[in-house]
């Protein structure tokens, strides 16, 4: 009996056919079909890539921060009253600021006016916040030096008053200006520095942040040892 084979030729109209010939358009779609989901599955993978690293980023992440929360926070005791709904003295971490303890003490009352209160600046162990109703900030404007009325109003006049260390203030209590929060009027109130000059100090302070010495404000353009040597007995940080 004759052998068949797979791969035997076989003859059609006198023409050899061989086992490639007649499979080869079927090869040909085959390796065509798996060069495309070759490709597919490789798009893929690197499409999805960065978005699985970010998955373990994230995760990286939220783990710095739960090891940062569990970082003890000192707490301080702040004094807060006027108009505010539950006046009082509350023990609160030090990282935070007047406007949260405002929030702590059931927020401000309809009658209170913040608009000489710096509600940004960081609370101090032992630290009086006082919030003024809208009459007596009323009373502070009717005067045009109404920035020394508050000033006065903020400095402790005796050891029988309390200081209001929430106050935005130019003036420290032994009347020298602060470079750090003073306007360009009481700038231009010191030798030597008219309008100009007073404007690059409150420019460069916007953009640098507030002076660490009275030095520094030797860093602002135009003030040099000459100058800071005229006003540096009138001036603090």
């Amino acid at each position: 009996m004759e052998n068949f084979s797979f791969f035997s030729n076989n003859i059609v109209g006198g023409v050899i056919i061989t086992f490639k010939y007649r499979y080869r358009k079927q090869i040909i779609i085959g390796i065509i079909i798996f060069i495309i989901i070759g490709g597919t599955v490789g798009f893929l993978i690197y499409k999805f890539k960065d978005k699985f690293k970010n998955k373990d980023d994230d995760i990286v992440v939220e783990k710095s921060i739960t090891k940062k929360k569990n970082i003890s926070v000192d707490k301080y005791q702040v004094d807060i009253k006027g108009e505010i709904n539950y006046p009082g003295i509350y023990k609160v971490e030090s990282d935070l600021r007047v406007m949260d303890v405002i929030k702590l003490a059931g927020d401000l009352t309809p009658e209170a006016d913040t608009s000489v209160i710096n509600l940004s600046k960081k609370i101090s162990d032992e630290m009086v916040i006082i919030i003024y109703s809208k009459d007596e900030v009323a009373e502070f404007k009717k005067t045009k030096e109404i920035e020394k009325q508050v000033e006065e109003k903020c400095i402790q006049k005796d050891d029988n008053s309390l200081v209001n260390d929430a106050c935005i203030t130019s003036l420290s209590s032994n009347g020298k200006i602060n470079i750090n929060n003073a306007s360009v009027d009481e700038l231009k109130n010191l030798t030597g520095i008219g309008e100009k000059k007073a404007k690059d100090i409150i420019s460069y302070r916007d953009k640098n942040g507030s002076f660490n010495t009275i030095e520094d404000i030797m860093k602002v353009n135009g003030i040099g040892e000459s100058a800071f040597a005229q006003i540096k007995e009138d001036i603090t940080v």
